[in-house]
């Protein structure tokens, strides 16, 4: 498995990496599907403590409580909960982030997180306050790393400039084309590594790409139609070939920019797992590739989320 650096920090992350909030809470399951992921060269966990109200990462601590030192691992704060309620509001707080982190280590059943990002994030936050709370765990050695998790442009913007962000994750695949039209090359100009997450766009992207599009495009998909969801997937589906599958060609389409440090992609099972591991055995994406992907879509617009 290649690794990419994450900015410019010490940490050099799998090209493809586990989301974990699709694990779901049978223990047994997911630490199948996180022991097959790690065994195929996967370095990189990422979880949040919102995930089913702090559930997932005492399930996450548990399946690696044995190869901690395998592993990279990158969770979320941001989110002030109430697990018995299962209810929660945005606090970016500097009490709520030193507060979150030691929850976080205990279900995590670790002394440290490698990569910690602040979950969410609005122009009107204190920012300065946020920053100020992640260098200092920084420097208490409880976090290795920080970032952030976003696709407003103005807060990225901002955390790029005042703070030292290695990481910011993102929604980006071949059908959310916004991070290539602002921020992928300023990211890659301040040393600053995308995580993309979403990579398959909810299957749409995958082998099964027409099964799912039929059943999940009746609202459209972002500023697509119906029937520009169908007919990009059936287009989509024409490449399919030896060289590589469909969930192989998603995964390397976010990988071509490299301010991608790794592709994030969730996994309810097994199998799941194993058809995103076929990208370690698909032919190399050409230039030529890339550009007849881009020309089946949109170059849409971060428009709302500022």
């Amino acid at each position: 498995m290649n690794k990419r650096q994450l900015g410019k920090s010490d940490l050099y992350l799998s090209e493809i990496s586990l989301g974990c909030m699709s694990l779901g809470t049978d223990e047994k399951k997911a630490s199948r599907i996180i022991d097959e992921a790690l065994d195929a060269g996967i370095n990189y966990l990422d979880t949040a403590d919102l995930y089913d109200f702090g559930r997932n990462e005492e399930i996450v601590g548990k399946a690696i409580k044995n190869r901690r030192q395998d592993i990279l691992l990158g969770s979320k704060v941001g989110n002030n909960f109430d697990r018995n309620k299962e209810d929660w509001f945005w606090d970016p707080s500097k009490e709520h982030i030193k507060k979150g982190v030691k929850d976080s280590l205990q279900r995590l059943g670790t002394d440290y997180i490698d990569l910690y990002q602040l979950h969410g994030g609005t122009i009107e936050d204190n920012i300065d306050e946020s920053i100020e709370a992640f260098e200092e765990l920084k420097q208490e050695g409880v976090i290795r790393e920080y970032g952030i998790s976003s696709i407003r442009p103005n807060v990225i913007r901002e955390y790029a400039k005042r703070s030292n962000i290695v990481s910011v994750m993102m929604q980006y695949n071949a059908l959310d084309r916004r991070p290539e039209e602002e921020m992928l090359d300023f990211l890659h100009g301040n040393d600053i590594s995308v995580l993309a997450r979403g990579p398959l766009a909810k299957g749409m992207l995958s082998d099964h790409a027409k099964e799912v599009a039929t059943k999940k495009a009746d609202d459209g998909f972002l500023q697509y139609s119906k029937e520009e969801m169908l007919a990009i997937t059936e287009q989509y589906t024409d490449y399919a070939s030896g060289e590589r599958s469909l969930n192989a060609l998603a995964l390397q389409y976010v990988l071509h920019h490299p301010a991608v440090a790794s592709a994030v992609f969730g996994a309810s099972s097994v199998d799941q797992l194993h058809e995103n591991l076929g990208y370690l055995e698909a032919a190399p994406m050409t230039e030529q590739l890339f550009g007849e992907l881009q020309a089946l879509t949109k170059p849409i617009k971060y428009d709302k989320h500022r």
